[in-house]
């Protein structure tokens, strides 16, 4: 469809975190913070990066600034309500700090940007919760420093207004939303990820991928009505400086992303991958993503048995990037209509080199080139292969309908039976 409104937008926003980047910038993090006038920092990680041995190497290197420093892994992968209220009561008992660092993949930085949030603000986690799912309530006090480390290359956390957690008791993933969760400062050091497994580069890389694809297609900002002042939301939709980032990150993933999943110790291909989730963060945290992460939430959170290759095997689980990444060829197959060529573009900026398919139907262009990465880095051949039948598609819409802040970025109007649709063809996405 076409988008007019009868007084268009004509301004957009666009926020971003300090950022340093290289191999190094680890080693520099208590310089930072002397900066940001923190006394008493927490760092904040889960078990197994903690077992890398990088956040207490963070934290030898923080206390080298006389600043005192608690280490907590107290991050759960793929957080839940009962693991973030456990994380901030560890730190309430622990505090106060005046300052917080996070060292891991997303599930450590939103840890963090929830035990900040609810140590700095106060009230109860569904209070912040967007949406329909909690109340929505946005911060009514400035949040401590927090300094995001990633230690995997997908999520774009450092770089998001976003925190996102699984609510346990209704089986739905959903998240927090306000532009005081964006950390001060994003520190990523390609070294960090040298230990992250083929598996979790794959699931983590498509998540990179469809954050650079939401952003690049979401629905413009000039689709919008006009917004006062007070109405500006982080996620705009796509726009010029947004669009660069995308554009650029998608160049990265087409050269990197198959060699990273191949050869964990090729350095080159881990920046590359790490700048590549950078630039990803820096277009998405302002455009914002739309139908595969909407559909990701209620896959993951309604998982029964699936445990993939590279994670914790205590609990099924379908890792985010994964998820997202399950309905990406049909979602963008659906959207196709609402821009052809940027589209089209999307699939040039991925496969260079193109190929046979070119000569098909435009439309199955790009989830085609979707499915050829897919299969070589190893994902599931579709929902089928997590777990999900028929008899699961009605609930996986009905999760998916819930998350009206990622849906109201779709450049479609999608109503139930486009969610079905989509989920039904992703059922199995190849033969």
């Amino acid at each position: 469809m076409t988008w007019s409104p009868a007084n268009p937008e004509s301004v957009f926003t666009y926020g971003a975190p300090q950022l340093k980047f290289g191999a190094g910038a680890a080693d520099e993090i208590g310089h930072d913070l002397l900066g940001l006038g923190a006394s008493r920092v927490l760092v904040v990680t889960d078990a197994g990066v903690l077992a890398t041995g990088w956040p207490e190497r963070v934290a030898e290197g923080i206390r080298g600034f006389g600043i005192e420093v608690l280490v907590h892994d107290s991050a759960h992968v793929e957080p839940t309500d009962a693991s973030l209220l456990a994380a901030v009561e560890r730190a309430r008992a622990d505090g106060p700090f005046d300052g917080y660092v996070a060292v891991g993949g997303g599930s450590a930085i939103d840890t963090a940007k929830a035990v900040d949030l609810l140590l700095s603000d106060g009230g109860e986690l569904m209070d912040y919760v967007n949406a329909p799912v909690g109340a929505g309530r946005a911060p009514t006090r400035p949040l401590a420093p927090l300094v995001a480390v990633p230690t995997t290359t997908g999520t774009g956390a450092e770089s998001t207004t976003i925190c996102v957690l699984d609510v346990l008791s209704l089986k739905v993933k959903t998240g927090i939303s306000h532009v005081r969760l964006r950390p001060s400062l994003a520190v990523v050091d390609p070294r960090l990820t040298a230990t992250q497994p083929a598996g979790v580069t794959a699931s983590a890389g498509m998540d990179i991928l469809c954050h650079a694809l939401e952003s690049w297609t979401a629905r413009p900002f000039t689709s919008y009505e006009r917004k006062q002042a007070a109405e500006r939301v982080p996620y705009c939709g796509s726009n010029p400086i947004a669009d660069m980032w995308s554009e650029r990150s998608m160049s990265l993933l087409a050269r990197a992303f198959r060699k990273a999943v191949r050869d964990g110790s090729d350095e080159s291909a881990r920046s590359e991958m790490a700048l590549a989730a950078t630039f990803a963060g820096l277009g998405f945290g302002n455009a914002g993503v739309h139908v595969p992460h909407a559909n990701a939430y209620p896959i993951a959170g309604r998982v029964r048995d699936f445990h993939p290759d590279g994670y914790p095997s205590d609990e099924p689980m379908v890792p985010h990037g994964m998820a997202v990444a399950l309905t990406a060829p049909e979602a963008f197959r659906w959207t196709f209509g609402s821009d052809p060529e940027r589209h089209l573009a999307a699939a040039r900026l991925l496969d260079p080199a193109h190929g046979s398919r070119w000569e098909s139907d435009p439309c199955d262009v790009l989830p085609g080139v979707l499915v050829d990465l897919m299969r070589d880095i190893g994902m599931p051949n579709g929902l089928r292969a997590v777990g999900y039948d028929e008899r699961d598609v009605d609930a996986l819409v009905e999760g998916s309908l819930k998350q009206q802040r990622l849906l109201a970025t779709s450049p479609r109007e999608v109503g139930p039976d486009d969610l079905a649709d989509i989920m039904t063809r992703s059922l199995e996405l190849w033969e």
